[in-house]
């Protein structure tokens, strides 16, 4: 591009910052020169794997933040606390070990041998991505970082745009100099609607006579298409060339969404399901996962009068599912009720000591106010001695308030907690125990299911035996008949598939059930622990500045 090119950008472009976005690739494009300058050179060097060396010398050589660098360079930092990186033409062939820059906002890594997008997923506060001039074939590796803006494929080997579903923040995206071929890919760039800037530019899909015109067609939101503005002229000359596909494809993606909407309804349900441990509870899931597993369950359904019985033992067993369903979600709500009242009385203690504090702490402040100037400009060294003296004692006296008042506070929360872990108890122990009956109508209900079907197996075999049994049944059926031992393992083994799954169905909700409430009361110390290690650091803080100051004071001569 030309400089003419350049300042003609400046004319057309409405804000500054849209601009700059814009030349990023421009500037990429004449690092690329070099890069093509230096690419026998590379061939000449050994391929790096980002390591802990390389990434402590570039962030010693931050060109924008060179005190930053040459505090790392005599003290060391942490990786945590660095937001820009430049890892720019060091013939870098695999992405690894950026998993401590969790505050990084900006990566580049332009101009190296790179050939997959990998080891990027701890960089969740990524705003900017320059991968530019590498050898990437495939989109893939960029799904944590949802807060992208930014992000330059430029001068690399892709053939399809993928994999960035979950990039929503696009705002520019550069993936020029590609083997882009397929005119219908971009209109998988219609899913971000905040791209405004967008770089095709050296593809063979540009080649295409109806290029300009899909592109804005297609993504009409486009401010910026290969460094130029997309102007109003050509959006509507595409509108009304493309407006019966842009139609269908509307028709389409409405369609997408609604059935997107309803798939995450269903998800939310089946969580808010989970969270109360009664999922898939609430129809014939349970009775269904039994029968699904049982070998022997096909066969035994031929013997005479089994679906009548089967039929009624699914519809009582079922309804039992039905009633610890709406039974557990109740349960479920009345947890969380507990849960929020007890942390709105403990927010309501902890509110009324913070303002007790504080009243004391100003009470004290605005009866020693002026106090250490008043004794600096005493003469009389007695009097000021005594009055330095009444000042530590008061101090003295207000860390012991403090400290009493922070004791009086654990106390009190300490009353709270267990009161909270009473209930919870008493909650958990009723819902475990009702739990537990339902189960044990479940397995009753299976007891006399298998009962019957024991005294219909038996009869069948006696009928057999005598030449009685005159109804048709499969071959493989009439294998169970050959003693009274076959048939009775088979029924056997079915029951026991059967209340095995009753089982673990039990033991699972119990399970979670107690694992929950072990976890809630361990996060309730956990936290009042660590608030009561606070306001004790916070008091002594507080002190050790009063008796600082208070020392220096005495460190000085009185006023003759």
């Amino acid at each position: 591009m030309s400089h003419c090119a350049i300042v003609c950008l400046y004319t057309v472009c409405s804000s500054v910052n849209t601009l700059k976005k814009v030349t990023v690739v421009y500037h990429s494009a004449l690092k690329g020169l070099f890069h093509l300058k230096m690419s026998r050179l590379y061939d000449t060097i050994e391929p790096n794997v980002i390591d802990e060396k390389m990434l402590q010398k570039a962030v010693e050589e931050q060109g924008p933040q060179e005190e930053l660098g040459q505090l790392a360079k005599r003290e060391g930092i942490d990786f945590k606390d660095v937001t820009q990186l430049q890892l720019d033409f060091r013939n870098i062939l695999k992405i690894d070990n950026l998993w401590q820059f969790v505050n990084l906002t900006k990566l580049q890594l332009d101009n190296n041998i790179i050939e997959k997008i990998e080891a990027l997923d701890s960089l969740v506060r990524l705003v900017w991505l320059d991968l530019s001039f590498n050898n990437i074939e495939t989109i893939e590796g960029l799904e944590a970082l949802v807060k992208l803006q930014d992000l330059s494929l430029y001068n690399n080997r892709i053939s399809k745009i993928e994999n960035l579903d979950t990039l929503q923040e696009l705002q520019v995206f550069s993936i020029g100099n590609n083997n882009l071929t397929a005119l219908e890919n971009v209109v998988y760039l219609r899913k971000f609607k905040k791209l405004r800037t967008l770089n095709l530019t050296g593809n063979p899909v540009c080649e295409n006579e109806q290029y300009s015109m899909f592109i804005a067609a297609h993504l009409p939101d486009l401010v910026y298409l290969d460094f130029r503005l997309v102007d109003e002229y050509t959006r509507e000359l595409a509108e009304i060339k493309y407006q019966y596909a842009i139609d269908e494809l509307k028709q389409g993606e409405a369609q997408a969404l609604a059935k997107l909407v309803e798939e995450e309804a269903k998800q939310k349900e089946l969580d808010h399901h989970k969270a109360a441990y009664v999922e898939y509870l609430n129809g014939p899931f349970l009775f269904e996962s039994m029968y699904a597993e049982d070998t022997e369950a096909a066969r035994l359904a031929y013997l005479p009068g089994m679906a009548d019985l089967l039929e009624t033992y699914k519809s009582k067993f079922v309804l039992i599912c039905e009633n610890l369903f709406a039974y557990g979600l109740k349960q479920h709500e009345n947890r969380k009720a507990e849960v929020s009242t007890f942390y709105k009385c403990l927010q309501e203690a902890i509110k009324d000591s913070q303002h007790q504090g504080t009243k004391i702490i100003l009470d004290f402040e605005n009866n020693s106010q002026g106090l250490l100037d008043v004794v600096q400009n005493i003469s009389n060294l007695e009097i000021a001695e005594a009055k330095l003296l009444k000042y530590n004692e008061d101090i003295s006296q207000l860390s012991d308030t403090l400290m009493t008042l922070e004791m009086q506070t654990v106390d009190q929360l300490e009353e709270i907690i267990k009161d909270f872990e009473r209930n919870i108890a008493d909650q958990m122990s009723t819902f475990i125990e009702d739990v537990q009956g339902m189960m044990a109508q479940c397995r009753d209900l299976e007891n006399h299911h298998h009962e019957k079907l024991l005294e219909i197996a038996i009869n069948t075999l006696e009928k057999i035996v005598k030449s009685e049994f005159d109804e048709e049944m499969p071959d493989d059926v009439r294998l169970l008949f050959v003693d009274k031992d076959t048939i009775v393992n088979a029924v056997n083994a079915s029951h026991d598939i059967h209340l095995l799954k009753i089982d673990n169905r039990e033991d699972d909700i119990v399970t979670k059930a107690n694992s929950w409430s072990s976890s809630v009361i361990e996060e309730v110390h956990k936290n009042e622990i660590s608030r009561n290690r606070n306001r004790v650091r916070e008091i002594n803080q507080y002190i050790d500045h009063l008796q600082e100051e208070l020392d220096n004071m005495e460190s000085l001569e009185p006023m003759e």
